[in-house]
């Protein structure tokens, strides 16, 4: 796994990117989760659901990302306006598999984050932790 012999460099430099996607992507997120960022944000579950959630299959509901690809969650300033009740899948991002296992795919990346190859070196246990954590679903 590449993670685990290059020296992969992270500092968040609150652009947003992360925050965007296409118009099939969303959030994943568990029961808990949702049940906690309806609770910050004091919404019925009815219109909780109904406003941002997309049940993706039989097992799986995320944050439905708006139209033009950013999370409903994201503020115009480029801050999460959930930040203390954010999803797992923010919480450890850019440590996801799909990320760090190839050069590669961390290059591509980089290029939509600029924090990737920014900053001190991030430690292996840093990493593997935040890996661990992503692979808890």
């Amino acid at each position: 796994m590449y993670y685990q012999h290059a020296r992969l460099r992270f500092e968040c430099t609150g652009c947003g990117a992360c925050c965007t996607g296409g118009a099939d992507h969303y959030v994943e997120t568990s029961a808990t989760e949702r049940a906690a960022i309806r609770t910050f944000l004091k919404l019925s579950p009815a219109w909780f659901r109904r406003r941002y959630l997309v049940r993706v299959d039989a097992d799986t509901t995320g944050i439905r990302l708006e139209r033009n690809g950013r999370c409903p969650f994201l503020g115009a300033d480029n801050r999460c306006r959930i930040y203390s009740v954010r999803p797992r899948q923010c919480r450890t991002y850019p440590w996801w598999p799909e990320l760090i296992g190839l050069k590669r795919d961390w290059s591509n990346e980089a290029r939509r984050c600029e924090g990737m190859n920014r900053g001190a070196v991030v430690p292996l246990s840093t990493i593997e932790r935040g890996l661990a954590r992503e692979r808890k679903k």
